[in-house]
C-alpha cells in the first residue's frame, strides 16, 4: 500500500478526523482499545471502524509503532449527493451507483468507462463496497480525478431524492426487460450490483425499469466491469 494514503497513531487519526480530513476507513487491532475520542470522532464523521489482526495493521501501516490503529486516506474528496445529481441534471448526462461492489479492480474499471463516455460521477454505497484507495485509482487510470464521486449510507434513500429532482433510475439486473429495446432516458442514475448477490433489493424496489444485457453463450454471466461498460455504451450514445 502506497504510504501517502495511510496514516498511524492515534493522536494523527484523532487530528485528520478533527481537521475533516476524507477518511476511507480507520482498522484498530483486535487487541487493542483506541481512544473513546477517535471512536466518537469516527462516528460522527460516519467513517468506519473495522476490527482486524495487529498483523494486518502493521502491514497496512509498513511499520510496527501502529498504537494498534491505522486509517486510510482518501484519495478524493468527495461531494454531496445533492451535487452530483444536480450536475447529472444539468449536462442530462448519467452517473453509475456502485451498489456493494468489493473488488478494486472492478470499481476503478467502472469509473473510467464512466469518464470516458461522458458520465458525471458515481454515487457508492458506504458498506460493503470497496473503499478508493489506490488500486482504485490505477485501475481508472486517474478518471476518479474528474468524477464527483459521493459516499452515502443509503443508495435507494438518496436516489429517491434524485428521482424527485426529475431523474431516473435505471437497474442492470436479470430479469429486466433488453436493453437494446429501451430508450434509456437523461438524467440517469445506472445501478450496478455486485457479482454475487446483483443489484439490492431496495434499490430495485424503487428503479424506474430494470434492463438485462442479453446473453446467447453457454457461461452465463459477465464481469460487472464488462456489463458495466455495455449499460453505460448504450446510455452514452445520445451524448457521444
Amino acid at each position: 500500500m502506497e504510504k501517502k494514503f495511510v496514516i498511524w497513531g492515534r493522536n494523527p487519526i484523532i487530528e485528520a478526523l478533527r481537521a475533516g480530513r476524507n477518511l476511507e476507513k480507520i482498522y484498530v487491532a483486535h487487541d487493542s482499545h483506541p481512544p473513546k475520542e477517535l471512536l466518537e470522532l469516527a462516528k460522527k464523521r460516519g467513517v468506519k471502524v473495522q476490527r482486524i489482526s495487529r498483523k494486518k495493521v502493521e502491514e497496512l501501516a509498513g511499520t510496527k509503532k501502529t498504537q494498534g490503529v491505522v486509517a486510510l486516506l482518501s484519495p478524493v474528496n468527495y461531494v454531496s449527493p445533492h451535487e452530483l445529481f444536480k450536475e447529472c441534471i444539468e449536462k442530462k448526462s448519467f452517473f453509475i451507483v456502485i451498489d456493494h461492489i468489493t473488488d478494486p479492480q472492478n470499481v476503478g474499471n467502472l469509473l473510467r468507462t464512466c469518464e470516458v463516455l461522458g458520465g458525471v460521477g458515481a454515487l457508492i454505497s458506504k458498506d460493503r463496497t470497496s473503499p478508493i484507495n489506490e488500486t482504485v485509482v490505477k485501475a481508472s487510470s486517474g478518471a476518479v480525478f474528474h468524477l464527483k464521486i459521493s459516499k452515502v449510507s443509503s443508495l435507494s434513500r438518496e436516489l429517491k431524492n434524485f428521482q424527485k429532482m426529475g431523474g431516473w433510475v435505471f437497474a442492470v439486473e436479470k430479469g429486466g426487460k433488453d436493453i437494446r429495446e429501451v430508450d434509456i432516458p437523461l438524467p440517469v442514475a445506472l445501478v450496478l450490483g455486485s457479482e454475487d448477490k446483483g443489484v439490492s433489493k431496495s434499490v430495485l424496489d424503487i428503479s424506474d425499469q430494470i434492463v438485462t444485457i442479453p446473453m446467447k453463450g453457454k457461461v452465463t454471466s459477465l464481469n460487472v466491469g464488462s456489463a458495466g461498460a455495455i449499460a453505460m455504451w448504450e446510455t452514452a450514445k445520445k451524448i457521444l
